[in-house]
């Protein structure tokens, strides 16, 4: 995406993602068509045309337009209930005035009366309305606003492993550096299943998917409690852990990578073993870095250190020397 020019957002990302799995021919082939400095508004074509379900613009639209008409109602109950009382006031003005008045009798001290109880019922009872109708534009805005919620969880998830997504993971990303203390017990361990493309080719798409859903729950179940843990594409993964030391940090990690190598990866029937499944790690504390692309960077180079010297290992940033001018991708991003 960089050397295209191409901003890194969660959208491209999606679009990306979906071109490197193969999945949607169309997709590639209007890719190729655009050349190799796309647009940024070509790039929002494609994705209006091909994402339609995950593009969140008509739904959050809808959720202004409904709560721009509910605010519309209760300025209008509110504008009826000054009204109401703004009469009820002026007959409580007169109501005064006529019992200054020197000939005043008991007839029309019966008249002010009913005249005070008549008007009082009806502003009572306009209240009353106005109360209900309150409440129940109130139940109506917590449900819009429950709407939008849901979208958002279901927008920053993952939808085959049930963990955060890309999307997520870049706004975590940039709020390990929103303060110093953060920044300070902060890390990144990038996750990625070894030959997982051997496993497609042997067993399928399906069972790769389930690998990838067993894989995600092993992770969640032996980072701390707290850490963040994301999909970040096809077979990669990322765990963001605040507030520990390196060393808990690297210890999270080789539990995680421990968890995943004993875990069975078999048929339901037990008949066909799918391992074994491992996992290369990389880790980085936030502190080593410039920034969220710094960080994610030298965790990366952690991680394909980790491929290099024979996989199923975690490798950490702080024992690295200076970086490598050449990768072999073949290695790395082959599997």
């Amino acid at each position: 995406m960089r050397q295209m020019g191409v901003m890194g957002l969660p959208r491209n990302y999606e679009i990306f993602y979906e071109i490197c799995t193969g999945s949607n021919e169309a997709l590639c082939q209007e890719m190729v068509d655009l050349g190799s400095r796309p647009t940024q508004e070509q790039l929002d074509a494609i994705a209006r045309k091909y994402f339609a379900a995950s593009n969140g613009s008509s739904v959050i639209d809808d959720v202004r337009d409904r709560i721009a008409s509910k605010i519309e109602d209760v300025m209008t109950l509110l504008r009826r209930e000054r009204s109401s009382l703004e009469k009820y006031g002026q007959i409580l003005d007169r109501t005064s005035d006529g019992l200054q008045h020197n000939a005043i009798n008991q007839e029309i001290l019966l008249k002010i009366v009913s005249i005070m109880s008549t008007a009082t019922d009806s502003t009572i009872e306009q209240g009353r309305q106005i109360a209900t109708s309150m409440q129940t534009t109130s139940a109506e805005l917590d449900h819009v606003k429950s709407t939008l919620e849901e979208y958002k969880k279901l927008a920053d998830t993952d939808a085959l492993t049930q963990i955060w997504n890309r999307r997520a993971f870049d706004r975590a990303m940039t709020r390990v550096f929103a303060n110093e203390k953060s920044k300070m017990f902060g890390a990144l361990v990038l996750c990625d299943i070894d030959l997982f493309k051997s496993v497609n080719d042997r067993h399928g798409h399906p069972i790769g998917d389930r690998i990838l859903q067993l894989v995600a729950r092993q992770i969640s179940a032996n980072a701390h409690e707290g850490a963040f843990v994301a999909r970040t594409g096809g077979e990669e993964f990322a765990i963001i852990a605040e507030g520990l030391s390196e060393e808990s940090i690297s210890r999270m990690a080789e539990a995680v990578r421990a968890a995943i190598e004993k875990a069975p990866f078999v048929s339901t029937d037990q008949t066909v073993n799918y391992g074994p499944i491992t996992l290369s790690l990389g880790l980085c504390m936030a502190f080593e870095a410039a920034g969220a692309e710094d960080l994610y960077s030298k965790a990366d180079r952690a991680l394909y250190m980790s491929k290099m010297n024979g996989r199923n290992r975690v490798t950490r940033h702080s024992s690295l020397g200076a970086p490598l001018e050449r990768r072999n991708w073949s290695i790395y991003r082959k599997d």
